[in-house]
């Protein structure tokens, strides 16, 4: 076979193995590409900074610096975090610390210097601000894909790559009164499958927010698991909004157990 003839059958079987996996991609379910953006994001350990900037309608902006620690549980499905608070000198020392459960709510708790203790919040806390922020405590982890119905839609692009778009409705009364989302519509990125755009409901039906993503960070060398490097909630109802960048980002680093404790959370 000359060698003319031998690139050719190359590309063709190129063009062939693009195609049958384009295929298989497309032929994905709602809930196949929710459980898929689930775990992009499970990433077995990492240790970061972060600047939490909370901007108003009128431009002006709060700055926060929070220092992160996250792991994976056993199981490879829940991941614990524990969040605290380095400046401003006035929020110093607040603290959140949420260990997800597969079969049960996520245990979450706040601590406040000012009290010297910390509280535990309950499920219906999941709508409450997360410190200000236009992120809520519901907001800081992906739900289970189980806990809604999710609808495929067709697929669009954000910002030049080309998305799976889901729209997703709380599966129960409880846990949409809960969040305070009547649903979601979520732009999927069909290479990594983190999340480009959602698009958070009101209880009324109203667009209320929008969260936009950029920046991935591959973050171990197995499974393929992304630490999203920018993400902005934008309160379209206020124009209010708040903008999260990680940096100092160490992934696949050793965490003992201990530091997501009652006790750690509150250690200052």
């Amino acid at each position: 076979m000359k060698k003319k003839n031998i690139i050719s059958l190359v590309g063709i079987l190129a063009a062939l193995s693009g195609a049958a996996l384009g295929q298989a991609q497309e032929s994905l379910s709602a809930t196949q590409v929710m459980e898929k953006n689930f775990y992009a994001s499970k990433v077995k350990s990492l240790k970061a900074d972060s600047d939490l900037v909370l901007i108003n309608a009128q431009g002006e902006k709060r700055a926060r610096k929070v220092a992160n620690t996250q792991a994976l549980q056993p199981n490879g499905i829940d991941s614990k975090l524990l969040a605290k608070f380095l400046d401003p000198a006035d929020i110093r020392g607040t603290g959140f610390l949420q260990v997800e459960h597969s079969d049960a709510d996520n245990d979450q708790w706040v601590y406040l210097p000012a009290l010297q203790k910390s509280r535990r919040l309950v499920a219906n806390n999941k709508k409450d601000s997360f410190f200000g922020s236009d992120f809520s405590y519901g907001d800081i982890t992906l739900p289970k894909p189980e806990v809604y119905t999710n609808t495929l839609k067709p697929s669009e692009a954000v910002a030049g790559e080309d998305c799976y778009v889901v729209e997703s409705v709380p599966s129960s009364e409880t846990f949409k009164e809960d969040t305070g989302y009547s649903k979601k519509v979520s732009w999927i990125r069909k290479d990594n499958f983190i999340e480009a755009k959602v698009d958070y409901y009101d209880l009324g039906g109203q667009l209320l927010k929008t969260q936009t993503t950029s920046g991935y960070q591959k973050a171990e060398t197995g499974p393929d698991r992304y630490i999203v490097l920018h993400r902005e909630m934008d309160n379209v109802q206020t124009g209010h909004k708040t903008t999260l960048d990680f940096n100092k980002v160490v992934a696949d680093v050793a965490v003992d157990d201990s530091v997501f404790s009652t006790r750690s959370l509150e250690r200052q």
